[in-house]
């Protein structure tokens, strides 16, 4: 009787940590997912709302013109600056949030470091807009590189085809980020840095949706 017991104990103690875990995946998804989703919106919506003088292009101005040019002679507008580095500090504070979680259900020290690393870079550019420095600068690096890495990264933390998108954008984040100079005439600075930036932003809302899917494909 009491193997019995011992062995319902210990089946039943299984199934609890794998639905603890379960729980972890699906909210670390649904905070990638919003990170991405935040940051997206907030560059559309800064935008909209930036005024027509001075002239702000796809082309020449640098995503994060969005909350203060580079001195000298910065330039803030209101209030799409006030809209980009809310943004931004709000996708940094979800991105640590759910690397928390990531940790929580994979233990994967390498992941939660690039993660983390991300997170910190994005809230940096919030808390630091583009008229400090050196800390935009440092923070804004930090973004792109760790972003592209953690893309790369995830090829070994998914287990289905997806994990060749999410290597393929963080390829293309980190070709762009150190080949920017040779697109430059072509792209402009803005552009080049939208190569970068943006599919780190997909792969974001892309790997938030495949955690939160996770567990229920495996329920």
């Amino acid at each position: 009787m009491n193997l019995k017991k011992w062995v319902k104990n210990r089946s039943l103690l299984k199934k609890e940590i794998i639905f603890v875990k379960e729980k972890y995946t699906t909210i670390a998804g649904i905070l990638f997912f919003l990170a991405g989703m935040v940051i997206l919106m907030g560059i559309i919506t800064a935008e909209a709302y930036y005024p027509d003088q001075p002239v702000y292009t796809t082309h020449n101005s640098m995503i994060s013109d969005l909350g203060s040019t580079m001195p000298p002679n910065s330039i803030i507008t209101q209030p799409s600056a006030t809209i980009f580095n809310l943004s931004m500090i709000i996708t940094g504070i979800l991105i640590l949030l759910g690397t928390y979680f990531l940790f929580r259900f994979s233990g994967d020290r390498v992941a939660v470091v690039l993660f983390g690393l991300l997170g910190l870079g994005a809230l940096g550019v919030g808390v630091f807009p583009g008229n400090v420095t050196p800390q935009h600068p440092i923070s804004a690096l930090l973004t792109f590189l760790s972003g592209g890495l953690a893309a790369v990264y995830s090829y070994r933390l998914i287990d289905t085809p997806f994990k060749f998108l999410t290597l393929l954008l963080g390829i293309v984040s980190l070709f762009f980020l150190f080949t920017n100079q040779i697109f430059m005439a072509m792209l402009g600075a803005g552009g080049v840095e939208r190569w970068v930036a943006y599919p780190i932003i997909l792969f974001m809302i892309g790997f938030g949706g495949y955690l939160t899917g996770l567990s229920t494909s495996k329920s």
